[in-house]
């Protein structure tokens, strides 16, 4: 069966610049630990995949519909415009873009919709034509997972892969459950607050009494706990609005085709690569 490897290209060289232990620079002084470390891990990764097709979807800087429905949505986000070069990330942005071109990876950024947006596009649209593997840390692809789609969450050799049983033991749902399950129970990574009184444990029964967050709210008058309902009551309109910020759906045409995003890995190594690019 053909395999798609789709990597959350912004969330990957973050994890990668700020979790090297030192700021490593080259014989002409210039930093490259954010990109030794995403050529890196991305290589183990695919290793460890071994798909048919890859691409890898960047984050653009452009305005976040999402940001209009919540203003306060992401609030709490660096502005990296303002942040000099050696604690920012995307400094090292194009050494990235030039290693996958020499790699020969489809890699896009987005211009009018976030990377999770994209990414779920190609997970819905091509899931039942063959295995989708999201390499990210975001959570909100765990709404995506189904038998054929599964979410890795790369650690090294304590690296992950999130399926339908992963999500269930962990949280007690089922993955079309978590846009509802974040929703009441909120995401500090995104600045979205859920209803107070509902944590993970009390969000997770309400979702298997109830099945959705609408239907919880529908039936709120029959949840015996007393706090809880009023808060469920209190935030009725909050929780809906966090629930349109935080579901995934097939947002648009996908700009490049499946043909396109056929990969072949040929062995090379990180070094190979940061040589080929001019880094080493």
């Amino acid at each position: 069966m053909e395999k798609l490897l789709i990597i959350d290209g912004s969330n990957l060289l973050f994890q990668m610049f700020f979790g090297m232990p030192a700021r490593i620079v080259n014989n002409q002084g210039k930093a490259i630990q954010g990109t030794l470390g995403f050529v890196g891990a991305m290589l183990k990764i695919i290793r460890k995949v071994e798909p048919s097709h890859m691409f890898v979807v960047f984050d653009g800087e452009h305005e976040n519909e999402r940001c209009d429905l919540d203003s306060e949505y992401k609030a709490n986000r660096i502005d990296y415009s303002t942040v000099g070069e050696e604690e920012n990330p995307f400094s090292q942005l194009q050494d990235v873009y030039n290693a996958l071109d020499y790699l020969g990876i489809k890699h896009i950024e987005t211009t009018d919709c976030e990377a999770d947006d994209l990414i779920a596009s190609y997970a819905l649209s091509f899931g039942q034509q063959m295995e989708i593997i999201i390499s990210s840390f975001d959570s909100d692809f765990f709404q995506l997972i189904t038998n054929n789609v599964s979410v890795l969450r790369y650690r090294g050799e304590k690296t992950v892969i999130c399926t339908p049983e992963y999500v269930m033991d962990k949280f007690g749902i089922v993955p079309e459950q978590y846009a509802d399950f974040k929703s009441l129970v909120g995401d500090a990574a995104d600045n979205i607050k859920g209803a107070e009184k509902v944590g993970v444990k009390t969000a997770a029964m309400l979702l298997e009494e109830l099945g959705t967050l609408e239907n919880i709210i529908a039936n709120v008058d029959n949840i015996k706990k007393t706090s809880v309902k009023e808060s469920i009551i209190r935030n009725a309109e909050k929780l809906r609005l966090n629930y349109l910020i935080i579901k995934l759906g097939e947002y648009k045409l996908l700009p490049v085709s499946k043909q396109e995003l056929e990969y072949c890995y040929a062995g090379i190594t990180t070094n190979e690569v940061l040589k080929g690019i001019g880094l080493r």
